[in-house]
């Protein structure tokens, strides 16, 4: 499998995971509305816009701390 280059692409790899960010990841996949290439203020602020409750909004921040730490792990961030 190819790495993921973009954060929505790192977070479908965790769609069949059975926690908040599969969760995310499962939502995300089925939104065509989705700001892929927004990056993290922009998906934040889409999610807010959307009335996402806190949780979602925090799930979001912890996946984009993971994707981050990937990216660094991978010599790319």
């Amino acid at each position: 499998m190819p790495k993921p280059t973009s954060f929505t692409a790192w977070l479908q790899t965790h769609a069949d995971q059975r926690n908040a960010i599969g969760d995310l990841a499962r939502d995300v996949s089925t939104d065509p509305d989705w700001p892929s290439h927004k990056g993290r203020q922009g998906q934040l602020d889409y999610l807010e816009e959307c009335g996402a409750i806190d949780a979602a909004i925090e799930t979001l921040e912890r996946a984009w701390a993971q994707y981050e730490a990937y990216r660094a792990a991978q010599g790319d961030g």
